[in-house]
Protein backbone atom coordinates (compact mmCIF):
# COMPACT_ATOMS: atom_id res chain seq x y z
CA UNK A 1 0.00 0.00 0.00
CA UNK A 2 1.49 3.44 -1.01
CA UNK A 3 2.31 6.01 1.82
CA UNK A 4 -0.36 7.66 3.14
CA UNK A 5 -1.41 11.25 1.60
CA UNK A 6 0.11 14.47 3.85
CA UNK A 7 -3.22 16.34 4.51
CA UNK A 8 -4.51 15.66 8.41
CA UNK A 9 -7.80 14.15 8.95
CA UNK A 10 -10.12 15.49 11.33
CA UNK A 11 -11.52 12.42 13.01
CA UNK A 12 -14.80 13.33 15.10
CA UNK A 13 -17.13 11.79 17.19
CA UNK A 14 -20.70 12.69 17.98
CA UNK A 15 -21.11 11.90 21.46
CA UNK A 16 -24.53 11.03 22.15
CA UNK A 17 -26.54 7.69 23.53
CA UNK A 18 -28.00 4.61 21.65
CA UNK A 19 -31.05 6.05 21.93
CA UNK A 20 -30.65 9.67 20.34
CA UNK A 21 -30.79 8.64 16.56
CA UNK A 22 -33.59 9.95 14.40
CA UNK A 23 -34.41 6.43 13.12
CA UNK A 24 -34.87 5.40 17.05
CA UNK A 25 -35.68 8.80 19.19
CA UNK A 26 -39.59 7.86 18.93
CA UNK A 27 -39.43 4.11 19.40
CA UNK A 28 -37.56 4.36 23.12
CA UNK A 29 -38.96 4.85 25.88
CA UNK A 30 -37.86 8.48 27.71
CA UNK A 31 -37.46 6.21 31.17
CA UNK A 32 -35.28 3.24 29.54
CA UNK A 33 -32.42 3.53 32.13
CA UNK A 34 -30.44 1.77 29.45
CA UNK A 35 -26.96 3.44 28.48
CA UNK A 36 -23.56 3.42 26.66
CA UNK A 37 -22.42 6.81 26.46
CA UNK A 38 -19.88 6.27 28.68
CA UNK A 39 -18.61 2.95 27.53
CA UNK A 40 -18.73 3.93 24.36
CA UNK A 41 -16.76 7.21 24.35
CA UNK A 42 -14.27 5.73 26.81
CA UNK A 43 -13.23 2.83 24.60
CA UNK A 44 -13.04 5.88 21.97
CA UNK A 45 -10.38 7.37 24.32
CA UNK A 46 -8.78 4.82 25.01
CA UNK A 47 -8.05 4.11 21.29
CA UNK A 48 -7.01 7.70 20.74
CA UNK A 49 -4.67 7.48 23.44
CA UNK A 50 -3.14 4.35 22.25
CA UNK A 51 -2.78 5.83 18.67
CA UNK A 52 -1.04 9.13 20.75
CA UNK A 53 -3.61 11.59 18.40
CA UNK A 54 -6.10 14.01 19.80
CA UNK A 55 -10.19 14.49 18.07
CA UNK A 56 -13.34 16.64 17.98
CA UNK A 57 -16.07 15.36 20.11
CA UNK A 58 -19.19 17.18 19.17
CA UNK A 59 -21.22 16.64 22.58
CA UNK A 60 -24.95 16.49 22.89
CA UNK A 61 -25.87 18.98 25.95
CA UNK A 62 -27.55 16.27 27.90
CA UNK A 63 -24.56 13.95 28.37
CA UNK A 64 -22.74 17.12 28.96
CA UNK A 65 -24.62 17.57 31.69
CA UNK A 66 -25.74 14.00 33.39
CA UNK A 67 -21.80 13.20 32.92
CA UNK A 68 -19.37 16.41 33.86
CA UNK A 69 -16.29 13.60 34.45
CA UNK A 70 -16.40 12.57 30.74
CA UNK A 71 -16.49 15.96 29.32
CA UNK A 72 -13.53 16.59 31.74
CA UNK A 73 -11.69 13.73 30.76
CA UNK A 74 -12.24 14.65 26.88
CA UNK A 75 -11.10 18.04 27.83
CA UNK A 76 -7.53 16.85 30.30
CA UNK A 77 -6.54 14.37 27.35
CA UNK A 78 -6.35 17.27 25.09
CA UNK A 79 -9.16 16.71 22.61
CA UNK A 80 -11.57 19.56 21.37
CA UNK A 81 -14.96 19.98 22.53
CA UNK A 82 -17.70 20.70 20.09
CA UNK A 83 -21.68 21.96 20.29
CA UNK A 84 -24.08 18.62 19.09
CA UNK A 85 -27.25 20.31 19.91
CA UNK A 86 -28.67 20.05 23.91
CA UNK A 87 -31.16 17.45 23.29
CA UNK A 88 -30.14 15.52 20.02
CA UNK A 89 -33.05 16.93 18.11
CA UNK A 90 -32.87 18.29 14.58
CA UNK A 91 -33.19 21.81 13.70
CA UNK A 92 -36.28 20.21 11.59
CA UNK A 93 -37.91 20.56 14.73
CA UNK A 94 -36.54 24.07 16.01
CA UNK A 95 -37.15 27.41 15.20
CA UNK A 96 -34.63 30.34 15.80
CA UNK A 97 -34.99 30.54 19.20
CA UNK A 98 -35.61 27.54 20.54
CA UNK A 99 -32.33 26.80 18.51
CA UNK A 100 -31.16 29.60 20.60
CA UNK A 101 -31.80 28.45 23.89
CA UNK A 102 -30.50 24.92 23.08
CA UNK A 103 -27.15 26.41 22.57
CA UNK A 104 -27.46 28.96 25.69
CA UNK A 105 -28.12 25.80 27.32
CA UNK A 106 -25.61 23.74 26.08
CA UNK A 107 -22.87 26.25 27.16
CA UNK A 108 -24.34 26.38 30.81
CA UNK A 109 -23.46 22.49 30.66
CA UNK A 110 -20.06 23.08 29.60
CA UNK A 111 -19.28 25.57 31.57
CA UNK A 112 -20.95 23.43 34.43
CA UNK A 113 -18.54 20.77 34.12
CA UNK A 114 -15.22 22.46 33.12
CA UNK A 115 -15.35 25.72 34.66
CA UNK A 116 -15.12 27.65 31.55
CA UNK A 117 -16.34 27.61 27.38
CA UNK A 118 -13.73 26.66 25.17
CA UNK A 119 -16.90 25.67 22.42
CA UNK A 120 -16.41 27.13 19.06
CA UNK A 121 -17.70 24.42 16.61
CA UNK A 122 -21.38 23.10 15.61
CA UNK A 123 -22.51 19.84 14.35
CA UNK A 124 -26.27 19.91 13.57
CA UNK A 125 -28.01 16.55 15.01
CA UNK A 126 -28.72 14.11 12.06
CA UNK A 127 -26.84 16.59 9.66
CA UNK A 128 -30.08 18.77 10.09
CA UNK A 129 -28.22 22.25 8.34
CA UNK A 130 -30.06 22.83 5.00
CA UNK A 131 -31.43 24.89 2.75
CA UNK A 132 -34.81 24.80 4.72
CA UNK A 133 -32.83 25.50 7.86
CA UNK A 134 -30.01 27.81 6.53
CA UNK A 135 -31.09 30.42 9.06
CA UNK A 136 -29.25 28.43 11.96
CA UNK A 137 -26.14 29.95 10.70
CA UNK A 138 -27.09 33.07 11.61
CA UNK A 139 -28.23 32.31 15.43
CA UNK A 140 -24.57 30.21 15.69
CA UNK A 141 -22.54 33.04 14.40
CA UNK A 142 -24.70 35.33 17.01
CA UNK A 143 -24.02 32.67 20.01
CA UNK A 144 -20.16 32.60 19.52
CA UNK A 145 -19.59 30.03 17.24
CA UNK A 146 -17.40 30.28 14.39
CA UNK A 147 -17.46 26.71 12.64
CA UNK A 148 -19.83 24.45 11.55
CA UNK A 149 -19.27 20.67 10.18
CA UNK A 150 -23.53 20.14 9.77
CA UNK A 151 -23.52 19.92 5.66
CA UNK A 152 -23.13 16.76 4.21
CA UNK A 153 -22.66 17.23 0.68
CA UNK A 154 -24.98 15.29 -1.28
CA UNK A 155 -28.46 13.87 -0.58
CA UNK A 156 -28.97 10.65 1.56
CA UNK A 157 -32.36 9.28 2.41
CA UNK A 158 -32.22 11.09 5.83
CA UNK A 159 -30.19 14.16 5.10
CA UNK A 160 -28.23 15.86 2.41
CA UNK A 161 -27.04 19.41 1.11
CA UNK A 162 -26.73 18.08 -3.09
CA UNK A 163 -24.37 20.25 -4.76
CA UNK A 164 -22.95 21.74 -1.63
CA UNK A 165 -19.07 22.33 -2.16
CA UNK A 166 -16.94 19.14 -0.75
CA UNK A 167 -14.22 20.97 0.65
CA UNK A 168 -13.81 23.49 3.31
CA UNK A 169 -15.77 26.78 2.59
CA UNK A 170 -18.02 29.62 4.25
CA UNK A 171 -21.68 28.90 3.32
CA UNK A 172 -24.11 31.38 1.97
CA UNK A 173 -26.79 32.84 4.76
CA UNK A 174 -29.44 31.54 2.64
CA UNK A 175 -28.22 28.47 1.21
CA UNK A 176 -25.30 26.14 2.15
CA UNK A 177 -24.97 24.76 -0.87
CA UNK A 178 -23.05 27.63 -2.12
CA UNK A 179 -19.91 29.65 -1.34
CA UNK A 180 -19.99 33.10 0.09
CA UNK A 181 -16.24 34.60 1.47
CA UNK A 182 -18.58 36.64 3.79
CA UNK A 183 -20.51 34.10 5.03
CA UNK A 184 -20.83 34.05 8.86
CA UNK A 185 -19.04 30.61 9.52
CA UNK A 186 -16.30 28.53 7.93
CA UNK A 187 -18.14 24.87 7.35
CA UNK A 188 -16.09 21.89 7.45
CA UNK A 189 -18.29 19.27 6.17
CA UNK A 190 -17.35 15.32 5.99
CA UNK A 191 -15.86 13.45 3.75
CA UNK A 192 -17.68 13.11 0.96
CA UNK A 193 -16.25 11.35 -2.97
CA UNK A 194 -16.24 12.55 -6.28
CA UNK A 195 -15.13 9.55 -8.42
CA UNK A 196 -15.60 10.34 -11.84
CA UNK A 197 -18.55 12.79 -11.22
CA UNK A 198 -20.47 10.39 -8.54
CA UNK A 199 -20.27 11.49 -4.69
CA UNK A 200 -19.94 8.36 -2.58
CA UNK A 201 -20.01 9.31 0.98
CA UNK A 202 -17.27 7.52 3.09
CA UNK A 203 -17.17 9.93 5.85
CA UNK A 204 -17.79 7.75 8.76
CA UNK A 205 -21.14 6.13 10.80
CA UNK A 206 -22.69 3.55 8.68
CA UNK A 207 -20.98 4.36 5.93
CA UNK A 208 -17.72 3.22 7.68
CA UNK A 209 -19.32 -0.03 8.36
CA UNK A 210 -21.04 -0.92 4.99
CA UNK A 211 -18.15 0.21 2.64
CA UNK A 212 -14.96 -2.16 2.64
CA UNK A 213 -11.82 -1.25 4.01
CA UNK A 214 -10.12 -1.06 0.58
CA UNK A 215 -12.76 1.33 -0.82
CA UNK A 216 -12.48 3.74 2.00
CA UNK A 217 -8.90 3.94 1.87
CA UNK A 218 -8.70 4.08 -1.81
CA UNK A 219 -11.14 7.30 -1.48
CA UNK A 220 -10.17 9.00 1.52
CA UNK A 221 -6.46 8.76 -0.15
CA UNK A 222 -7.95 10.61 -3.03
CA UNK A 223 -9.69 13.17 -1.22
CA UNK A 224 -5.86 13.52 1.56
CA UNK A 225 -4.07 13.67 -1.74
CA UNK A 226 -5.82 17.08 -2.61
CA UNK A 227 -7.07 18.71 1.47
CA UNK A 228 -8.05 17.65 4.80
CA UNK A 229 -11.15 15.82 5.54
CA UNK A 230 -13.16 15.15 8.12
CA UNK A 231 -14.45 11.42 9.62
CA UNK A 232 -17.20 10.76 12.30
CA UNK A 233 -18.25 8.14 14.25
CA UNK A 234 -21.02 7.72 17.34
CA UNK A 235 -20.23 6.19 20.90
CA UNK A 236 -22.60 3.63 20.44
CA UNK A 237 -20.71 2.39 17.20
CA UNK A 238 -18.22 1.58 19.70
CA UNK A 239 -19.98 -0.86 21.93
CA UNK A 240 -20.39 -4.63 21.54
CA UNK A 241 -23.47 -4.84 23.94
CA UNK A 242 -25.49 -2.39 22.39
CA UNK A 243 -29.06 -2.53 22.97
CA UNK A 244 -31.91 -3.15 20.38
CA UNK A 245 -35.33 -2.27 19.31
CA UNK A 246 -37.50 -3.59 16.95
CA UNK A 247 -37.05 -1.08 13.75
CA UNK A 248 -38.07 -1.50 10.11
CA UNK A 249 -35.73 -3.59 8.14
CA UNK A 250 -34.20 -0.62 6.39
CA UNK A 251 -33.84 1.48 9.83
CA UNK A 252 -32.22 -1.86 11.55
CA UNK A 253 -29.65 -2.34 8.91
CA UNK A 254 -28.73 1.32 8.89
CA UNK A 255 -28.53 0.73 12.79
CA UNK A 256 -26.96 -2.33 13.46
CA UNK A 257 -25.12 -3.67 10.27
CA UNK A 258 -21.56 -4.90 10.61
CA UNK A 259 -20.97 -2.97 13.93
CA UNK A 260 -18.27 -5.60 14.97
CA UNK A 261 -16.11 -4.04 12.15
CA UNK A 262 -15.96 -0.16 13.70
CA UNK A 263 -12.90 -0.96 15.75
CA UNK A 264 -10.34 -2.41 13.69
CA UNK A 265 -11.69 -0.46 10.69
CA UNK A 266 -11.08 2.71 12.99
CA UNK A 267 -7.24 1.86 13.91
CA UNK A 268 -6.40 1.23 10.36
CA UNK A 269 -7.68 4.65 9.93
CA UNK A 270 -5.75 6.15 12.76
CA UNK A 271 -2.63 4.30 11.98
CA UNK A 272 -2.79 5.53 7.95
CA UNK A 273 -4.11 9.02 8.44
CA UNK A 274 -3.12 11.64 10.81
CA UNK A 275 -5.39 12.84 12.91
CA UNK A 276 -5.84 16.55 14.19
CA UNK A 277 -8.94 18.27 16.01
CA UNK A 278 -11.01 20.02 13.40
CA UNK A 279 -9.89 23.89 15.37
CA UNK A 280 -6.23 23.36 14.72
CA UNK A 281 -6.92 22.19 10.76
CA UNK A 282 -8.93 25.33 10.43
CA UNK A 283 -6.43 27.58 12.17
CA UNK A 284 -3.30 26.21 10.57
CA UNK A 285 -4.74 26.38 7.39
CA UNK A 286 -6.23 30.10 8.38
CA UNK A 287 -9.58 29.98 7.97
CA UNK A 288 -9.59 30.97 11.57
CA UNK A 289 -7.62 32.68 13.83
CA UNK A 290 -5.62 31.18 16.47
CA UNK A 291 -6.52 30.52 19.49
CA UNK A 292 -4.12 33.11 21.44
CA UNK A 293 -5.31 35.88 18.70
CA UNK A 294 -8.78 35.15 18.97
Amino acid sequence: MPAPPAHPAAFSFDVEDWYHPELLRDRVSAGDPRTVVLEGTGAILDRLRRHRVQATFFVVGHVAARHPDLLRRIADEGHEIACHGMTHRPLWVLDPESFRSELRAFRAAVHGALGSDPVIGYRAPTFSLDRSTAWALAVLRDEGFAYDSSVFPMRVRLYGVPGAPLGIYRPAPDDPARHDPDGPLVEFPVAVADIAGIRLPVGGGFYLRAFPLALLVAALDGIARRRPFALYLHPWECVSGLPRVRLPATDAFITYHRLDTVGPKLDRLLTRYRSVPMREILEHAGHLAPASAA
